[in-house]
């Protein structure tokens, strides 16, 4: 098995301020960048089937956040959600073998790149209905609540996503009842191929905050230091008792809205312009200059979690196919 360790930072402003908690974010910035690179490859190849939305270029968010959360907390992932998964410390093995509809999957092969769910890690699953997994959050939150436990639940959404129905009503449920729940919304300022220039009026997102009296906060979503303080606030204001908070982390995806986007809504200037945000480099870098880890340190990170991507492939491409003789089996049906 492959597994990234769940990064637990230490109650510091920054991540890179310690050196065990930047190894840590390094490894899930890079993880997260191998596998969807390694993952973007063998679609290209004809080697994985369906679809899948990568979230190159946005490795951060999850990162930073979930550097915040403990291993007992909760989130709730999107169609775009392989980052949340391994920042939260799913099998890397396993997550390739579900995206290879294999029997050693996380859903045994039947839910693919976009259904991946690891109750273990606290993920209680990507969702491909746009905002599904919201209201998901607020219910998993309630229930954390109920039972008198400190446990917190983010979930995790595009920008399209508040436009939705769900984003609302969850919204103010939970300010209402003082959930346990972060909002954390991954502006890539488009959804799908319509920029949310013209799909909304405000300029912030975190603005729609303050319709439901809770906290809502604008952030650099490509500096792991920046997403985790405000996570990290936000995640201790919900586990005291405070309620919820919306958080907005300013990004970008690298790659279209899926493997069949031909990326004619945005211009190369623009997408090159971004690259030179990339939050992996740019952490990397972070960490060199302030003297955290040397550059030899930095480069036996990456050939680690170059090797941990490379076995993860082999041994799940090595596992049984999906038998369609148990497709039916987790169907419940009506018995008379």
């Amino acid at each position: 098995m492959a597994t990234i360790t769940p990064l637990t930072a230490p109650n510091a402003e920054r991540v890179s301020q310690d050196k065990e908690a930047a190894i840590a974010a390094l490894e899930s910035l890079l993880a997260i960048r191998f596998f969807e690179e390694a993952v973007d490859g063998l679609f290209a190849r004809g080697m994985m089937h369906g679809t899948m939305h990568l979230s190159i270029g946005q490795e951060a968010v999850a990162t930073g956040v979930c550097a915040a959360l403990r291993k007992t907390d909760f989130i709730t992932s999107t169609h775009r959600g392989h980052s949340h998964c391994i920042a939260k410390g799913a099998d890397l093995t396993r997550m390739m073998a579900e995206l290879l509809a294999k029997q050693t999957g996380y859903c045994r092969g039947r839910g693919g790149s976009m259904h991946i769910a690891d109750v273990e890690t606290g993920n209680l699953g990507a969702n491909g209905i746009v905002a599904g997994g919201i209201p998901i959050a607020a219910g998993a939150a309630l229930s954390q609540k109920l039972q008198g436990k400190d446990n917190v639940v983010v979930s995790f959404f595009g920008d399209g996503a508040t436009n939705e129905g769900a984003f609302h009503e969850a919204l103010n449920l939970a300010a209402v009842w003082d959930l346990p729940v972060v909002f954390v919304c991954e502006n890539n300022k488009y959804g799908m191929s319509f920029s949310t220039a013209k799909s909304m009026k405000v300029e912030k997102i975190s603005d729609r905050a303050a319709a439901y009296g809770m906290p809502g906060v604008t952030v650099d979503g490509n500096d792991v230091d920046a997403v985790y303080a405000v996570a990290q606030e936000a995640v201790d204001r919900a586990r005291s008792g405070g309620g919820p908070t919306l958080i907005e982390c300013l990004t970008y995806r690298h790659k279209g809205h899926s493997k069949s986007d031909k990326n004619l809504y945005r211009t190369k200037e623009e997408i090159d312009f971004w690259k030179t945000k990339d939050p992996v480099g740019i952490f990397e870098t972070k960490l060199v200059d302030q003297g955290v880890l040397t550059q030899e340190e930095v480069d036996q990170v990456t050939d680690k979690i170059r090797g941990e991507i490379r076995n993860a492939i082999q041994e799940a491409s090595a596992a049984p196919d999906s038998d369609p003789a148990e497709l039916l089996s987790s169907v419940f049906r009506e018995v008379n």
